[in-house]
């Protein structure tokens, strides 16, 4: 059963301080870190490497964005971990642990969707890629009622798979007696930290509420036996940066959205020129989608 999830934010991504950027792998709208950035990816590493070894994560699972594999690498190495690259996520406007993006704007395209993991891997050799993203979004976009019940959705899917032992646990892990992971790190972007957090907290977090800083650290804690959705809680401080050299930062929460002052929802974004005739591929992990609200 898994005890704790450890979610995490990116660090400083480079296009907060330059316009004058480019994407390593030719994705759109793909910043990799910035020089700080990269520092308080090393200060996370630290952080978990000074948890007592009962407290450490034996899996990291991240969004397929650079900035966040860019986050992950140094906690994996520090912690002689692999990556699990997860598209449960999606940028700016659609999500799991990636970033969301906003229903997209007829007419303009679609939304970007970073490589696979075997694409990814000659970037960030640590990434093991015999493990299967369980979701890939939309890239059309959604709402916020879609973005949650999309998140609650993909917890259902993953949670029962890693329990089940997919990915298994290392050798030196397993050799202890550990049979499933128990405490994994899910790296993601600002909304897709808060929809977790919202999901697995259930009715104890308020999520309109939560504010997420970069690099920063959320523990959640299983309560009882059974269960994904509200069946955890946090531990210590939401959005932890104590470890981080300037504390909390750029801290981002849904009450910064653009909504359209009639409808009162979320306004469309704009997708990527010249992609509006791209196929548009999804996967639910096998599960018709829930029916919740934020």
């Amino acid at each position: 059963m898994i005890e704790t999830i450890y979610i995490v934010r990116h660090g400083f991504r480079v296009n907060w301080v330059t316009k004058n950027w480019t994407s390593a792998t030719g994705t759109a709208r793909d910043p990799p870190l910035a020089a700080y950035g990269v520092t308080q990816a090393e200060q996370l590493a630290k952080h978990f490497a000074s948890l007592p070894e009962s407290e450490r994560p034996t899996a990291i699972f991240s969004s397929a964005f650079y900035r966040c594999l860019q986050t992950a690498t140094p906690v994996a190495t520090a912690l002689n971990l692999p990556l699990y690259v997860e598209h449960g996520e999606y940028k700016r406007r659609l999500l799991r642990i990636g970033e969301w993006y906003s229903p997209v704007e007829p007419g303009t395209g679609l939304h970007p969707r970073p490589g696979n993991a075997h694409s990814l891997k000659q970037y960030f050799p640590l990434i093991d890629t015999s493990y299967s993203s369980t979701w890939l979004v939309s890239r059309h976009g959604e709402s916020l009622e879609e973005v949650h019940r999309r998140t609650d959705g993909f917890l259902e899917a993953f949670v029962p798979r890693v329990e089940g032992g997919d990915p298994a646990p290392l050798a030196h892990h397993a050799s202890s007696g550990l049979a499933t992971h128990k405490k994994i790190i899910l790296i993601g972007h600002a909304a897709s930290c808060i929809m977790l957090i919202k999901s697995l907290a259930g009715s104890k977090v308020d999520g309109a509420d939560i504010r997420i800083g970069i690099c920063s650290v959320t523990r959640m804690e299983k309560e009882g036996e059974g269960g994904v959705l509200g069946a955890f809680k946090i531990v210590g401080q939401l959005g932890d940066a104590s470890f981080l050299t300037n504390g909390v930062e750029r801290d981002w929460g849904f009450r910064k959205i653009v909504v359209d002052g009639t409808t009162g929802r979320v306004v469309n974004a704009h997708g990527v020129a010249g992609s509006e005739n791209e196929v548009d591929e999804t996967s639910h992990g096998g599960l018709q989608l829930p029916s919740s609200k934020m």
